[in-house]
């Protein structure tokens, strides 16, 4: 099978090579998904588990990208819950081969059904982005209504998803971003922006809430935002200060089959607009990871098109 692989891990994003794969095998409970659109972290060629397992060995080539869309086309022994035949849409582990290829193998309960209505490169946006938002938002600060919560990053895959259920509870939703981000955060239901470029962060005020993606200076600067008994939500970096009469954290998304069903509905019932940025294929991978490419929302790799049919 085709894949996108990695081996060199100074190598950055000049080392992403579409190649040829062994076919992937379904261990227990597993089930082998022929990819039909996949999305990705443009930091993931940082991130330990993607040039080792869980045990530290060495592990490549191997395959990056998290997010998936397809059909399922093998069930390992013992799996339940799915069929072959089934569209479905979830996260590949982080320690193991994942979406950037033709089939993935991934644990079940990592997945969720996709109904026949849902685009697959909607839901190949879906997974990191929808369930990082709502277990910050959450699950993590648990926002509620008349809160006001301060998103960074309104414009781009976890920000835009963030403003939209943040809306929804009935909290007052201030975004951050570039200047051209303005009006996609606004569109989505932010009561207020500010340009990280040109404004002075400082004039947001006290909130209950901060809610980072970006990381940098940008979270050390959030720090004296949180009013007293608020909280800061970082995906960025563990903290390196706490607010004064408040608390900052540092989260990894957990794949949750629950929250991902639900979040599929509420994209049928047009609740929630997941923003797909640049659809590109899986040849033009190694440019879309290229962080100076900058699009709004989230940049998916449409790996097929057809439906295709089981590997023998």
């Amino acid at each position: 099978m085709r894949a996108i692989t990695v081996r060199d891990r100074d190598a950055g994003v000049g080392g992403l090579t579409l190649t040829d794969m062994p076919y992937p095998h379904a261990a227990e409970n597993d089930v082998i998904v022929r990819v039909h659109a996949a999305g990705f972290t443009p930091g993931e060629l940082d991130w330990p588990a993607t040039w080792s397992d869980r045990a530290g060995h060495d592990r490549t080539p191997s395959i990056p990208g998290h997010e998936l869309a397809g059909v399922v086309v093998e069930l390992g022994y013992g799996t339940t819950g799915l069929t072959v035949g089934q569209r479905v849409f979830g996260l590949t582990d982080w320690a193991r081969n994942g979406s950037l290829a033709e089939y993935t193998a991934v644990e079940a309960r990592n997945l969720a059904p996709l109904a026949a209505d849902i685009d697959h490169t909607v839901a190949a946006a879906l997974p990191i982005s929808g369930l990082t938002a709502w277990q910050g938002l959450f699950d993590h600060a648990h926002l509620t209504t008349g809160q006001t919560v301060l998103i960074h990053g309104a414009a781009g895959g976890v920000g835009s998803i963030a403003v939209q259920l943040a809306r929804e509870v009935g909290a007052l939703v201030i975004g951050t971003g570039r200047a051209e981000d303005r009006d996609v955060a606004l569109g989505l239901g932010a009561q207020a922006f500010l340009d990280l470029d040109a404004d002075d962060l400082q004039h947001v005020g006290e909130v209950d809430v901060v809610f980072d993606v970006i990381g940098g200076d940008i979270l050390d600067r959030s720090t004296d935002l949180v009013r007293p008994g608020g909280i800061l939500v970082t995906i960025a970096r563990p903290p390196t200060a706490q607010p004064k009469d408040g608390r900052a954290i540092f989260f990894v998304v957990e794949p949750d089959r629950a929250r991902l069903t639900d979040l599929a509905q509420r994209t049928r019932n047009n609740r929630l607009n997941s923003i797909v940025g640049a659809v590109r294929p899986l040849s033009e991978t190694a440019s879309a990871f290229a962080r100076h490419r900058r699009t709004p929302g989230k940049t998916i790799i449409q790996v097929t098109d057809d439906q295709g049919t089981q590997h023998s």
